[in-house]
């Protein structure tokens, strides 16, 4: 696709078919190969099943479906008769997989096997078909989950002419309904326009080459995974490798040794999981280790032995290893950047498509998002003027048209003059690198009218020995901190001395959360000390993307 092309789905996919014809394009990992020939036959047919169906422009299909291939060729069959995607976070319980069909007046649903007991009696007659994934088969009403393997595919046996639709940048090609960190699910609507344009301007970012191998293990659905995983990929001519199962170790391992990755994309958890348990207590067992580490030299050198392990754990060709979709612990991240490990930093929401900033190379400094994806403009507004700080908003071709169906919603999130408000605060520092500070609306106000960010706060609490997640809330006037203790770190550290298990065990936790509490509080401004402790004794409740809950907590 050249810069002159329309930016639609259809114009970009049809570009990859014709360039990259017997390219490997998305394929299970270790498994048969699938070209971008191949996989542009696939969409045709099914487009035109589709078509027969009685599928026309502006209807709204439903795409419920695990990582496969299949979710490539639904995704693009849906854009090429003009239709609009509704992609559905595999995490979602079945009332919400309900509440979305039915608010996006879906007449299909795309459903994978595995997620199939996912869709209730009451989805199902909210659509006109149900259509499986794994193999296009039409699933007949009534059919139990035992029969889904006996059905075979319902896709032509030939290609059929189908009626040519006009399809112009500015429809609509996709309604993704987010997860949202508050409880409140709204359908983001995004345009062909914003999609293509946004897989375009990556280039200023990071250049994607014929020859990368992408190794997926975010959901399809997740926008960063969709645009940045899969459209990026795609465009490119790329290979794209997914997982059977769930990215467990045992699972990944394997995989990451077979395909060999020169690209993936994650979460911030999981790396920081990484960390955590296999790479920081290494550097804390003992005394002299310890010290050790906390000396800037010895340090800088412990990171690099570690980080060129990780990267030949990562299968040993790794180029870019991108983070987005919360806040990575500057801890982590000053792992990742002394020891040169190749990642990087995306910041951006559903509503943006999702980029809008990216810390890549020579851009990254630990704790920033780095620079403004080319072709967006973004200010601080109403910024404080000692602190610099103020409300993030964003201006591109990327930002969404609004929320399906909530014209005032919609007209809340911009300004008077056109900016998307992303409820985001921040600063850019003297290089223009951005740097957030944490959700306005998670913003604590102290006695006396200081600013309180709990995500700063659980920043200082989450680098702290034993500490796996943490999250500060207001109670009472009070700043409290929940923590989730890493137990089994605990237990192998007090593991010589002999104890009454659980009287024990609960003391030593005390007495770590007291200890964390004061180094805590020695590091934060007197605003931002902590009151109060509490132990969590299970991980918090998180979204699909991967964030935590906090409305649960509050």
């Amino acid at each position: 696709m050249t810069n002159s092309s329309k930016l639609t789905l259809p114009s970009l996919f049809n570009y990859s078919v014709e360039t990259f014809a017997n390219e490997t394009s998305v394929v299970f990992t270790g498994e048969k190969n699938y070209t971008y020939k191949e996989m542009g036959d696939d969409v045709d047919l099914l487009a035109g099943m589709l078509t027969d169906l009685g599928v026309q422009k502006n209807d709204k299909v439903a795409l419920l479906s695990t990582n496969m291939p299949n979710w490539g060729v639904a995704f693009f069959a849906i854009s090429k008769v003009g239709a609009i995607v509704v992609p559905i976070l595999p995490d979602f319980h079945e009332n919400e997989v309900k509440t979305i069909i039915e608010h996006s007046e879906s007449k299909i649903l795309f459903v994978s096997e595995s997620l199939y007991k996912s869709v209730n009696e009451e989805a199902i007659e909210l659509t006109n078909h149900l259509i499986l994934v794994d193999n296009f088969a039409i699933i007949p009403e009534g059919t139990s989950f035992d029969d889904l393997e006996t059905l075979e595919s319902s896709l032509p046996s030939a290609r059929k002419d189908i009626p040519h639709v006009e399809i112009e940048e500015e429809d609509l090609v996709s309604i993704i309904y987010t997860s949202g960190t508050t409880g409140n699910s709204k359908g983001v609507m995004l345009t062909h326009k914003n999609l293509a344009w946004t897989t375009q301007q990556c280039r200023s970012l990071y250049k994607v080459k014929t020859n990368d191998r992408f190794l997926s293990v975010l959901p399809l659905s997740h926008s960063l995974e969709n645009t940045v995983g899969f459209l990026l990929a795609i465009k490119n001519g790329a290979s794209v490798h997914y997982l059977r199962k769930p990215p467990v170790a045992s699972v990944l391992l394997p995989a990451l040794e077979l395909v060999k990755p020169t690209i993936m994309l994650t979460v911030p958890l999981i790396i920081e999981k990484v960390f955590k348990a296999k790479i920081l207590p290494k550097f804390q067992k003992s005394p002299v280790m310890r010290f050790l580490y906390s000396l800037s030299p010895f340090r800088k050198v412990l990171h690099k032995v570690a980080a060129a392990k990780l990267h030949k754990t990562f299968g040993g060709e790794l180029n870019f290893f991108g983070i987005g979709g919360a806040k990575l612990d500057p801890t982590v991240e000053r792992f990742l950047y002394e020891g040169k490990f190749p990642y990087a930093i995306g910041y951006g929401l559903t509503e943006t498509s999702p980029l809008l900033a990216g810390a890549v190379g020579k851009n990254r400094r630990v704790g920033s998002t780095g620079i403004a994806m080319e072709g967006v403009t973004l200010r601080v507004a109403n910024a404080d003027p000692i602190t610099g700080e103020g409300e993030i908003q964003a201006k591109g071709e990327n930002v969404m048209r609004g929320y399906y169906k909530a014209p005032e919603v919609s007209k809340e999130v911009f300004t008077d003059d056109g900016w998307f408000r992303t409820g985001d605060r921040g600063t850019f520092d003297k290089n223009n690198l951005l740097h957030i500070k944490g959700r306005i609306k998670t913003m604590i106000v102290g006695a006396s009218g200081e600013n309180i960010y709990p995500e700063e706060i659980e920043t200082v609490i989450n680098k702290m020995r034993f500490v796996i997640e943490s999250l500060v809330k207001e109670e009472k006037g009070k700043l409290v901190a929940m923590i989730h203790l890493n137990m089994d770190e605990l237990e192998e550290n007090f593991k010589n001395i002999k104890w009454e298990a659980k009287q024990y065990f609960h003391e030593k936790s005390e007495d770590v959360l007291k200890e964390i509490q004061k180094k805590v509080n020695e590091e934060v401004n007197k605003f931002s000390r902590i009151q109060q402790v509490i132990l969590q004794p299970i991980p918090f409740e998180r979204t699909p993307t991967k964030k935590i809950k906090r409305f649960l907590y509050a």
